[in-house]
């Protein structure tokens, strides 16, 4: 039997991603939540409150070692340098373009057999995430909720997609993540939708999981895709393919398309080398 990855080995690389929180006592209760389901990775972009104040520490009652190793940075970007996936949680349903996919269906993509750093990335309580926002993340979930009140706390929001990663990598208490081979029949374990059958879930995720499976060790990290984002951005500006008042919108479908193609960093400099060709044929054909 092949050991892949422990666990905890797995949740560790997971990092939680707060943008912009401006509530002590959520950034305290969400401590608390990944410390109750494994996880210990919390990245703060910008945030509005005190942090370890005593509100903060007080919600997070015995999690406080995770509010104390948390990184604060400024940028979305920054909290996802050395991330192979990113995951961002929405509620919009309208002017937005990339599938929404319910959490059991998506987060598999976290957990991964080298457990290569990965990220979860939450909005602002009052607004969620933005569209520019948004376009960092290659995949993107919306918790299902009740019509009649459908507005989750932000807590409660990473409580749900922690549980689910607690529950994707200990099925019936399994301390080892294993290939689907090297599972038995007897050991797996379906977890039925109250609102519909399991297999077309079952079937997302799987199609999910096959499609961001591509490679592997070498594949670009999410700093590297932005570095590419920002070059190629550069180039359509200059050849005016893009103008500035259309400029985020065209990008966010660009971004969209690559990161659907899970690219390597092999190909992620092919694609740069291009652009630097591009941009040496523009400045040589201003000499002329």
């Amino acid at each position: 039997m092949t050991q892949i990855a422990s666990a905890s080995e797995a949740l560790a690389a997971v990092r939680v991603v707060l943008v912009a929180p401006a509530g002590p006592l959520n950034v305290g209760s969400v401590a608390r939540v990944m410390k109750n389901f494994g996880l210990s990775q919390l990245v703060l972009v910008a945030p509005q409150c005190e942090v370890l104040g005593a509100e903060a520490l007080q919600m997070a009652v015995h999690a406080d070692d995770i509010l104390r190793s948390a990184l604060q940075v400024e940028t979305i970007p920054e909290a996802l340098v050395g991330c192979e996936v990113a995951i961002a949680t929405t509620a919009r349903t309208r002017g937005f373009e990339a599938a929404l996919h319910p959490p059991e269906a998506v987060l598999p993509q976290l957990i991964t057999a080298s457990a290569a750093q990965t990220a979860l990335i939450f909005g602002p309580e009052d607004r969620g995430l933005s569209n520019t926002e948004l376009a960092y993340a290659q995949f993107f979930t919306k918790i299902p909720t009740s019509d009649i009140y459908s507005a989750l706390n932000l807590a409660q929001a990473v409580a749900v997609c922690c549980y689910e990663l607690y529950r994707i990598v200990t099925p019936r208490q399994q301390s080892e993540i294993l290939p689907d081979s090297e599972v038995s029949s007897d050991s797996k374990v379906d977890f039925p939708l109250q609102n519909g059958p399991s297999s077309a879930k079952q079937t997302e995720s799987n199609s999910l999981s096959k499609a961001n499976q591509k490679a592997s060790q070498n594949k670009a990290t999410l700093d590297e895709l932005e570095g590419y984002y920002q070059h190629l951005e550069s180039v359509l500006l200059k050849v005016e393919y893009l103008y500035p008042h259309t400029a985020a919108t065209r990008m966010r479908k660009l971004r969209h398309l690559l990161h659907r193609t899970s690219p390597t960093s092999n190909e992620v400099a092919l694609l740069r080398g291009m652009l630097r060709q591009v941009e040496w044929a523009l400045s040589d054909s201003k000499k002329g």
